[in-house]
C-alpha cells in the first residue's frame, strides 16, 4: 500500500534534513527489503564531500535495484547525517544498530570511524569505512573493517616518490591537527626520511584556524625544497594561498583530500604544480570511471567533489550486496555477525568504480597509488605507484 501524500512530504522533509532515508525509488515498503546504512556529512563544514558521497551511493543502490536487487529484492538504504562529528555520529549509528537494525553500515571521517566502533563491536554490527584513512582503523576491532587504503598507502608513496623521483632532500610538513592529519603526518616523516631526506619543519595547526602565518614563517625560515601538507579540503586553499602570500614558492603535496576541483577554483595559478594522490582508478584505468563522471556532469553540471571518495561510496552497496548474496546463498540470517563471516569468507569482491578489493586478516586493504599534478589548471597524471 502507498504512503499518503502527507507521508511522503515527512519522507522528503528526511532527506532534507538529513534524517532516514530510503535510497530505493519505490516508496512503499511491501515486500522484504535488505537494509544497510550509511552515516556521512549532510551538513556542517564537511557537507561539500558528504553529499557528493551520499548521492553516489544513492546511485549505487538505484542501479542495483534497478537490475533485480538482490535474488529480487530490493536494497534499503538508510542514511544518517554524522556532520563529520563523532558525538553526533554514534547517535546515528546507535539508532542505526538498535532502532534500524541494520546487520551493516558504511561510515567515513577517521574521528567518526573511531568513535562509532564500540558500538559496532558491541552489538555485533559490521561496520565498513569507506574514506576515512587513520592507521587506527585497522586496530578498532572485530566488527570495523576498511575497504579503503589507509594513510600507510597513498602518504608512504608519496613520500617516497617525494624523494626518490623527485629527488627532494628537504620537506617541511604542516598538517590539521586532529586524527588524519596528526597521524597522516606522522607516517609522511617517518617514509621520507627513511628513504634519506630530513624534514626540517614540523608545524601543526588547530581544526578551526584561519590564519596559519606563525607555522608558515617557521617553514619559510627553514628553506625546505618541498612541502606536504597534511590537512582538509576546507583549509588546504587557505594554507597554500597565505603560503604564497609569504613568497614561499615551493611546490606543494598533499593526500587525496586535495584531489578536488574546489581546490583549483579557489586557488587559480597558486595550485600550479601541486601533487595529491587517489587511491581509485583514473579513467584510461577503468572504462567505468568515464561514464561515472558523465553522469555527473549530466545530473549534477559538473564533476564530483572528490572523485576518488565518490567512486569507493558507489562501490559500497555493491560490497554489501555481494555480502547479502553470500548470506541468501548459505540460507543464513542477516546479522551482524554473519555479514562479517561473509566479508572474511568472500574476501575478493570486483567492484565496478575501483575494481578488486581483497580483504585482508589485518583489516587492511592494498591499492595502487595514483599520483595527480595541477598543470595549466587541470589534475593531470603524473605517476602511479603499486
Amino acid at each position: 500500500m502507498k504512503l499518503s501524500n502527507r507521508r511522503r512530504m515527512l519522507a522528503l522533509s528526511a532527506l532534507v534534513m538529513g534524517g532516514a532515508v530510503l535510497s530505493n525509488t519505490a516508496w512503499a515498503q511491501t515486500k522484504e527489503t535488505l537494509k544497510f546504512g550509511l552515516a556521512m556529512p549532510l551538513s556542517g563544514s564537511q557537507a561539500l564531500y558528504g553529499a557528493d558521497q551520499v548521492k553516489a551511493a544513492q546511485w549505487a543502490v538505484a542501479d542495483i535495484n534497478a537490475k533485480g536487487g538482490v535474488n529480487g529484492k530490493q536494497l534499503e538504504m538508510i542514511v544518517l547525517d554524522t556532520q563529520a562529528d563523532p558525538q553526533l555520529g554514534i547517535n546515528a549509528v546507535k539508532r542505526l544498530t538498535s532502532v534500524d537494525n541494520v546487520p551493516v553500515f558504511i561510515t567515513a571521517w577517521s574521528a567518526v570511524v573511531k568513535a562509532v566502533a564500540p558500538i559496532a563491536n558491541r552489538d555485533k554490527v559490521l561496520e565498513l569505512s569507506v574514506g576515512a584513512n587513520s592507521p587506527d582503523i585497522a586496530k578498532l576491532g572485530d566488527y570495523v573493517y576498511t575497504t579503503f587504503p589507509l594513510a600507510e598507502v597513498d602518504v608512504s608513496g608519496l613520500a617516497k616518490y617525494t624523494h626518490t623521483t623527485l629527488g627532494k632532500k628537504t620537506a617541511a610538513v604542516m598538517y590539521i591537527n586532529n586524527d588524519s592529519g596528526v597521524e597522516g603526518a606522522a607516517i609522511y616523516k617517518s617514509v621520507f626520511e627513511k628513504a634519506g631526506g630530513k624534514v626540517v619543519a614540523y608545524e601543526a595547526y588547530d581544526t578551526k584556524a584561519t590564519e596559519f602565518t606563525g607555522a608558515l614563517l617557521k617553514v619559510r625560515a627553514a628553506n625546505p625544497e618541498i612541502i606536504h601538507i597534511q590537512g582538509l579540503v576546507s583549509d588546504l586553499p587557505q594554507v597554500i594561498a597565505q603560503m604564497r602570500q609569504l613568497g614561499l614558492q615551493q611546490r606543494v603535496s598533499t593526500y587525496s583530500a586535495g584531489y578536488n576541483p574546489k581546490v583549483i577554483e579557489q586557488l587559480g595559478a597558486a595550485a600550479e604544480g601541486l601533487i595529491v594522490t587517489s587511491l581509485a582508478p583514473g579513467v584510461s584505468d577503468n572504462p567505468n570511471v568515464g561514464a561515472f563522471i558523465n553522469r555527473w556532469k549530466d545530473a549534477e553540471k559538473r564533476v564530483p567533489n572528490g572523485l576518488p571518495y565518490t567512486q569507493y561510496l558507489y562501490d559500497g552497496p555493491y560490497l554489501v550486496a555481494e555480502l547479502y548474496k553470500w548470506i541468501e546463498k548459505n540460507k543464513l540470517p542477516a546479522t551482524g555477525e554473519n555479514m562479517r563471516k561473509a566479508l572474511i569468507t568472500v574476501k575478493n569482491f570486483e567492484l565496478p568504480m575501483t575494481g578488486g578489493l581483497q580483504v585482508g586478516e589485518d583489516h587492511r586493504v592494498n591499492k595502487p597509488v595514483y599520483l595527480l599534478t595541477v598543470d595549466k589548471g587541470q589534475f593531470v597524471p603524473l605517476a602511479t605507484i603499486k
